[in-house]
């Protein structure tokens, strides 16, 4: 099938055959056309499109986001602060002992194998822990009212602590009474 074209075009002859004055602008146009085709204007209109979305985007959420230097309504800006004063609110730092924990309790009762041999168990210990649950709130309340301090910051953090250790030790009473439970379950088949 390859065949040089020489060879084929060894015995044509075309008398008629005239090359145009311009043929050569013509081919070297043809060729510009081929090897560096222009970007097209629909791609830039594009990329000019995104951008000025991005920038008002970005323009409209500096212009409404709330500054800790606002003068406008000093007054209710505080009463909603403080009325929302929470541990995570202080600091970032009691934001992270908050979020640590609370993911913490909340993925301990998750994890709980709740059934119908535990289920005493387990409801005394969720009734303690909703008791904390509640005194937490109250100090979050008496954070608001009486403002931050010392006290009130080491409570909140105790109850915290307190509830996770609850139930970590529900956890592990949990397993032991698993534990016990198949254990006599192997010696009544034996």
């Amino acid at each position: 099938m390859q065949q040089d074209i020489r060879e084929k075009l060894k015995g044509y002859k075309n008398d008629k055959a005239t090359l145009s004055a311009n043929h050569t602008n013509k081919f070297e146009a043809l060729l510009q056309k081929e090897l560096h085709p222009q970007k097209s204007k629909k791609n830039t209109f594009k990329w000019f499109s995104i951008a000025a979305s991005i920038v008002l985007l970005v323009s409209i959420g500096v212009q409404f986001y709330p500054s800790e230097n606002s003068i406008e309504n000093p007054k209710k800006e505080t009463e909603t602060r403080s009325a929302f004063i929470t541990l995570g609110n202080i600091s970032p730092e009691f934001q992270t002992i908050e979020t640590y924990y609370t993911n913490s309790i909340n993925l301990e009762i998750s994890q709980l194998d709740l059934s119908d041999k535990n289920k005493e168990i387990v409801d005394g210990y969720l009734l303690k822990i909703a008791e904390l649950t509640k005194e937490y709130k109250l100090l979050t309340q008496e954070l608001n009212t009486n403002g931050v301090n010392d006290a009130t910051i080491d409570a909140l953090i105790s109850n915290l602590q307190l509830r996770l250790q609850l139930l970590q030790r529900l956890k592990k009473q949990l397993k032991q009474l698993k534990n016990l439970n198949t254990k006599q379950n192997e010696t009544q088949i034996i």
